[in-house]
């Protein structure tokens, strides 16, 4: 290829095509318009406290047990991983002044998952070390991409700066909504495949997590798993993110749904959980050492306003509808477009692959 190819967003898809199209001798460029790396997976600590650990504030899991393609690229990349802790009894309530269930699941009950010790963002680390110096470029956001005898990508600097790319063709590891409403594309795509783009809800867009961190995982001494389903919320589902250095952690989705959330604003979110963790789990809850909160919703380069609505079922994942007109110039990836396990990690590596390999099939007929 004279050119390179240019993947816009740097999260797991965007990087771990990046990756294929390197180790098979194809120049890649990868423009990200954040700050850092990892697109949906934020692992964070606790600014004042680096010996906590990282805890994951977008996605937390894999399947090992039918999820093959993250399993194997975790046992390659010889990163640690830590099996979700689920022995125990789970909690289960109904309201804020109604009585706490417990209940003591039957063996197997849990599906087995695993987390990664260092967060799934050290998957997101070693995919982007593995990559040459340079291929990564930060604060730039694409605007605009054009088709002729070649791809043109008009991008932005976050300084200002604007920039004109030539490239072989695109791979787009965006969410599906966020290309259609944030890149101006000519020839303009066809109508089914915009329709199709924004058929597709942006995964974890309308959600939110909080981690509160502390001393030790307290609950286990009680023979309880952290585990909890609450119709009283804020959190809906709480689980056990306890690191393995001997520190506690519980993390929860919310149930509250994303405008009220922003009505309520950060500091009230954070008091509504530490009652509700209180509440549950007894006073040793009330003050944890650290309680870590992202709402994605607010994120801009994750979610737009069709995505603020609760999902009400599961999103039907996938390709988007034709785009014969660009000729393979133009290439789909991220979970949304994943011929399987749409909206996991395993959904965002398998859109990877299948992006990569028609690159390297467009690399074979330009040669």
């Amino acid at each position: 290829m004279k050119e390179p190819v240019v993947i816009v967003g740097a999260g797991l898809a965007g990087l771990r095509a990046a990756a294929l199209l390197q180790a098979n001798g194809i120049s890649c460029r990868v423009l990200e318009a954040r700050d850092r790396v990892g697109g949906r997976v934020l692992s964070m600590g606790a600014k004042a406290m680096p010996e906590l650990g990282r805890f994951d504030l977008g996605p937390t899991w894999y399947w090992p047990d039918h999820e093959p393609v993250i399993t194997d690229l975790v046992k390659e990349l010889g990163l640690p991983t830590i099996e979700q802790h689920t022995s125990g009894a789970m909690l289960f309530e109904q309201s804020q002044s109604g009585p706490i269930q417990r209940h003591a699941l039957p063996e197997g009950a849990v599906e087995r998952s695993m987390r990664l010790a260092g967060g799934i963002q050290s998957l997101i680390d070693a995919i982007a070390d593995s990559l040459p110096s340079g291929t990564i470029e930060l604060n730039t956001r694409v605007t605009a991409i054009q088709l002729d005898d070649q791809v043109t990508i008009e991008a932005e600097e976050f300084n200002g700066k604007k920039m004109s790319i030539r490239a072989e063709a695109v791979i787009l590891a965006l969410p599906p909504r966020i290309v259609a409403d944030r890149i101006d594309f000519s020839p303009s795509l066809p109508v089914d495949v915009l329709a199709s783009l924004r058929d597709k809800p942006t995964w974890m867009a309308g959600q939110a997590k909080a981690v509160a961190v502390y001393e030790r995982p307290f609950w286990r001494e009680e023979g309880l798993s952290g585990q909890v389903t609450s119709w009283a919320g804020p959190l809906q589902e709480i689980h056990d993110a306890s690191p393995e250095n001997g520190f506690g952690a519980l993390f929860g989705f919310f149930g509250i749904p994303a405008k009220i959330r922003q009505e309520l604003g950060e500091e009230q979110i954070h008091m509504l959980v530490l009652e509700q963790l209180t509440r549950l789990f007894g006073l040793m809850a009330k003050k944890p050492i650290a309680l870590l909160y992202k709402d994605w919703s607010g994120d801009p380069e994750t979610a737009v306003k069709e995505d603020l609505p609760p999902l009400t079922s599961f999103p039907d994942y996938g390709l988007p509808a034709g785009v014969s007109s660009w000729e393979n110039k133009i290439v789909f990836a991220g979970t949304e477009t994943a011929p399987g396990h749409g909206g996991h990690l395993e959904g965002a590596l398998l859109s990877a692959e299948r992006a990569a390999s028609v690159v390297m099939k467009l690399a074979e007929e330009l040669k």
